[in-house]
């Protein structure tokens, strides 16, 4: 099937889903009016797109009829109108190429964005805390709401490590190529030398896992409790309310201290636990398939240097891209989308050659 077949379908489908929604019986069954007006708003893109690229093409023939004219000065506005036409109709079919990728269902997950100091001691903990200020800072920018999940600060004002789920549209599918190592460069305060010095941060990005997703069996949590602890270690409260989960099969260990009450805090646990375990199961699929991992370099890969913050320059780097951007304080300030688009629009093209080249 060819892409204007496709195409054909999804309109049909479109204008299948929209008779639905006017039917009684969809209008009073909540669970079913929520996924077809889902599915409806997922494809009303890819439909108002392919209308515009069938009206360009119209456009085009209907300049192509002018070229029979006798007055020149028409034949030439008529050959300008194509070729402007033609890009034009260009651009929009790559459009709907990227449309039609096959989504990844995690793409409209809530997000877990864990962030933890590497080298650099207490510098590379300040960075977390900067970081933490840039995501913060872009999900109010979105509309996205964030809450803590679990942090262990320093006495400084930096975290050793911070967990944080960011809960709205779009979450993951925007920020899934900020995994991997992000490195600083700079003069820290406590420098009387005025040498600077080079930290580095880890950052995993992992989609929230409904219970569809994940199935644990009670059998394989160990789950040990104990008091909260802040920076150096000192108690924070006087009951036995932060909450330790090992996953026996895996090993995977997650606490969480931030609560007062133990159940949130196990609960809070329990939805950390399950991201890292999809993102296991995910990383396990993918590994087995060898094109899809050749995808994966250096957009996920947490082992990988992925970004440099230049302070004395100003500047910010992203390795996988090769793209340099003057403008750190605006970044840092939450403006992230000079940065994620093109990372976005460059894993789309891609997806796109890889799909061109098989056979």
């Amino acid at each position: 099937m060819d892409i204007f077949e496709k195409l054909e379908d999804v309109e049909q489908r479109h204008r299948d889903l929209e008779e639905r929604l006017g039917d009684p019986e969809v209008a009073s069954d909540a669970g079913a009016l929520r996924r077809i007006s889902k599915e409806y708003a997922d494809l009303s893109k890819i439909v108002e797109t392919y209308k515009r690229y069938k009206d360009v093409s119209a456009q085009i023939e209907e300049n192509k009829t002018l070229l029979s004219e006798s007055d020149e000065d028409i034949c030439d506005l008529a050959r300008e109108e194509i070729q402007t036409l033609r890009a034009e109709l260009e651009a929009i079919n790559l459009d709907l190429k990227i449309l039609l990728l096959p989504k990844d269902p995690r793409d409209e997950k809530n997000t877990f964005l864990e962030i933890r100091a590497g080298t650099g001691g207490e510098e590379a903990s300040l960075f977390v805390a900067d970081l933490l200020r840039m995501y913060m800072k872009y999900a109010e920018r979105r509309s996205w709401n964030v809450e803590i999940m679990n942090q262990h600060p320093t006495g400084l004002g930096g975290f050793k490590e911070i967990i944080i789920l960011i809960q709205g549209r779009g979450a993951f599918s925007r920020m899934r190529y900020e995994s991997g190592v992000h490195r600083v460069q700079r003069i820290p305060e406590t420098e009387s030398q005025g040498r600077i010095h080079t930290s580095a941060v880890t950052v995993a990005v992992l989609p929230e896992a409904e219970d569809v997703d994940v199935s644990i069996e009670p059998g394989e949590l160990r789950i040990d409790v104990f008091r909260s602890s802040g920076p150096g270690g000192q108690s924070v409260n006087t009951t036995d309310s932060a909450v330790r989960i090992t996953h026996i099969p895996t090993g995977i260990v997650v606490s969480c201290q931030d609560e007062k009450s133990q159940h949130k805090n196990k609960a809070k646990g329990m939805r950390v636990l399950k991201a890292r375990l999809l993102d296991r199961l995910v990383s396990e699929q993918q590994s087995k398939i060898s094109e899809e991992r050749k995808l994966l370099v250096g957009s996920g890969d947490r082992s990988q240097r992925i970004r440099t913050y230049n302070f004395p320059q100003g500047r910010i780097s992203d390795h996988r891209i090769g793209i340099t951007l003057y403008k750190l304080q605006g970044i840092l300030e939450g403006d992230l989308d000079p940065v994620i688009d093109p990372l976005i629009a460059h894993f789309q093209s891609e997806a796109l050659r890889q799909i061109s080249t098989k056979p």
